[in-house]
């Protein structure tokens, strides 16, 4: 910053900017204080350290708030499925779900949460006379003597392009079983305890052909990280976790509706993968804080999917547990939530996979359609910063303030379930229900990725981990990734709000959309390469006024690619062959943006060019000046710089009286009544390229 004296004062003249002054002129730099820096960095540092606050420094307030299982069921006990898929495992693939039309003994019931108890509960005082609450009230009924959809396992792989499942004894090949999840972990975590799960899940493979799990005890006392799962079946372990992320030796109490939620996130993470180690960690209840301790407990278990099917009002401590979700080797998902447009932890994260939900339509044959369900979460966060992956580059999703959810999606409307096996406690009946909810869609995504992480394996690739920069960056930034790999979720809301209503390519009821499986794992495996933007090598460059400038752009990319500029001074063009040139150079540095978009996968890339133009700097031809005691008395300063239309000039040592006016690039000094002595005028001249000239014009005034 230049300081000058009240004494000084500016005159314009062409391209010259003049400040003449009677004293020397003051230079000085100002900015911040050293005190406001250490306040900058102790702010940084106090943030830094918010953000690896370990789970156990969680608020009491905070740490006890209690998130809920997000399952919907249908009102009403479906009847068992029929033995066609016991036989054959794919036989029900090739025909439409089952059709269920509900009674009206359950017309009041809530879907959320609704559990085999609850409906028996309402049949007996209905029995009794006696007036029935709706379950969960919140949520609106289903219309009763409606008709709902149930789909099976065979069906839901069919609809979505799962491999289909090998034929029971089948010798598999290493490929057919990395297909199926084998050799990965799958961790479900929810809370409260389930004592027929084992049963539940063996009733479930029986009547659908699926491969069987071998039950195997975790020792309280057992070495972590865990052994590598078997690549060669199906193992399935009940762990207890406490707080602090160790393991428990009691169970913790039973609860209906989440025993519901285990059964469900247990089956069909099995059925999406069947070879998949699936160990459940139960939580002593479902506290945020004995929640965390369950997560905590399956990153210190090894390399795996986390998958999440609860949730809790998103707050301002959501960003201290983060780190929970950054463990190497991990990908972690959650569900989005089921009750409509809001946004809910741990979903929220920009470490978690948030799955939202839809409504299929499948009739065994052709492309299955979807709508967003009318229950599905999502919406943009109040507190989370928006991560870099929620680009602009990705179709639909503009700009947005904060981290939005939904990611991803999959079938979620219990209208149109999935079959789910129910067996209460201290009885032996097996309860056939429709379930849904963002808590179906979840584990799904986990057995998804377990097959991905599977056939990486083959092929000596690391486990995914956070898969978002490819969902985002890879697959939907690249419109023919995204056309092939997602199922775009256009119709459908979950409310009444600007961004409740689904759309062309991203929303928050269901994200980036559904997966087109053979498509998604081909990406994700790395058989297919997903394709990356042009790359575009950062470079410096320099010139000089007069001379035409010509360089070329360095670009790596296997496609032709379209240039472009931005921040290119007047007269700077680019080729299509990335040729850089400029005929006329005007003196200065230009940070110049190339931009290079790939013509097939329409990615882009770019680079900074820095363009440094210099001159041999500014001329001042000035001659001494002589005059006499009283008489007008003249002189000429000329100032030459090629190619520089801007300069300033300052003054100094003038005598009193001398006056200067500048026209273009002359500066005229003119002394109407000179006084007797010698004098020294100091000349400095500085131009847009920072080169700078200083010259002394000597003045003499002699008496006559």
């Amino acid at each position: 910053m230049t300081k000058i004296p009240n004494r000084c004062k500016s005159v314009h003249g062409g391209g010259l900017l003049l400040a003449v002054c009677a004293a020397t002129l003051i230079s000085g730099c100002g900015g911040g204080s050293e005190d406001s820096l250490v306040s900058t960095a102790t702010a940084l540092a106090s943030a830094t350290t918010t953000l690896q606050l370990d789970m156990t420094t969680l608020p009491q307030a905070t740490a006890d708030l209690v998130a809920r299982p997000l399952f919907h069921t249908a009102p009403d006990l479906l009847s068992e499925p029929d033995d066609a898929d016991t036989l054959s495992n794919d036989s029900s693939a090739h025909r439409g779900p089952h059709q269920h039309r509900l009674s009206t003994e359950f017309g009041n019931l809530s879907t959320r949460r609704l559990t085999v108890q609850s409906m028996k509960a309402a049949r007996q005082r209905r029995a009794e006379n006696a007036p029935v609450p709706t379950a969960d009230g919140a949520a609106s009924p289903m219309a009763s003597a409606g008709v709902i959809s149930t789909y099976s396992p065979a069906q839901i792989r069919a609809a979505y392009g799962l491999p289909v499942l090998p034929v029971a004894g089948a010798s598999l090949s290493a490929t057919q079983a990395a297909q199926l999840g084998a050799g990965q972990t799958i961790y479900i975590v929810d809370a409260m305890h389930d004592p027929n799960i084992a049963a539940e899940l063996s009733a479930f493979n029986q009547k659908f052909g699926l491969l069987t799990c071998t039950t195997k005890a975790i020792a309280v006392t057992a070495s972590l990280p865990l052994a590598a799962a078997s690549a060669s079946g199906c193992e399935f372990s009940v762990v207890y976790n406490t707080a602090s992320g160790t393991m428990a030796s009691a169970a913790p109490a039973y609860d209906a509706g989440w025993a519901t939620e285990i059964a469900l996130d247990v089956q069909w993470a099995h059925a999406t993968a069947p070879l998949a180690r699936i160990i459940l960690i139960e939580a002593p209840d479902a506290s945020l804080n004995s929640l965390l301790g369950a997560i905590k407990l399956a990153n210190l278990m090894g390399p795996g999917i986390v998958s999440m099917s609860f949730g809790a009002p998103e707050g301002d401590w959501t960003a201290s547990v983060d780190a929970t979700f950054a463990s190497a080797n991990m990908t972690y998902l959650a569900a989005t939530g089921d009750s409509g447009a809001a946004v809910s932890w741990p979903a929220v994260s920009p470490n978690v996979v948030a799955v939202g939900g839809t409504t299929l339509t499948y009739a065994g044959t052709g492309t299955r359609t979807e709508v967003s369900w009318s229950g599905t979460g999502g919406g943009t966060s109040q507190y989370t910063a928006t991560p870099s992956y929620q680009a602009n580059a990705v179709p639909g999703m503009g700009s947005v303030a904060h981290r939005t959810v939904a990611d991803v999606a999959f079938n979620a409307d219990p209208a149109s379930g999935q079959y789910v096996v129910v067996i209460a406690p201290g009885s032996a009946s097996v309860n056939w229900l429709s379930a849904g909810g963002t808590s179906l869609s979840t584990p799904q995504w986990a057995g998804l990725i377990a097959v991905a992480n599977a056939s990486r394996a083959l092929v000596a690739k690391p486990a995914l981990g956070a898969p978002h920069a490819v969902l985002y960056g890879q697959i939907a930034s690249v419109p023919g990734n995204y056309a092939s790999v997602f199922a775009d979720v256009t119709k459908g809301s979950d409310g009444v709000c600007v961004t409740c209503t689904a759309k062309v390519g991203y929303d928050p009821l269901s994200g980036l959309g559904t997966p087109n499986v053979t498509s998604l794992l081909s990406v994700l495996s790395g058989a297919t390469a997903a394709a990356t933007a042009p790359v575009v090598t950062p470079a410096s460059i320099t010139g000089k006024v007069g001379t035409a400038l010509s360089f070329t752009v360095s670009v790596t990319n296997p496609n032709p690619v379209t240039y472009t500029l931005t921040g290119a001074p007047s007269g700077m063009v680019i080729s299509t062959a990335g040729v850089v040139t400029w005929a006329a150079p005007v003196a200065g540095t230009y940070p110049v943006t190339v931009i290079a978009k790939d013509t097939k996968t329409g990615l882009s890339g770019q680079g900074v060019c820095t363009v440094k133009i210099t001159t041999a700097g500014p001329v001042i031809t000035a001659a001494a000046m002589t005059g006499v005691v009283g008489k007008l008395m003249t002189g000429t300063i000329s100032i030459a710089d090629p190619g520089v239309a801007t300069l300033s000039a300052s003054l100094s040592g003038a005598p009193l009286g001398m006056a200067f006016s500048v026209s273009g690039m002359t500066i005229t000094a003119n002394w109407a009544s000179p006084v007797l002595g010698n004098y020294s005028l100091k000349v400095s001249v500085a131009d847009s390229a920072g080169l700078t000239a200083q010259v002394t014009v000597p003045i003499t005034v002699t008496a006559r």
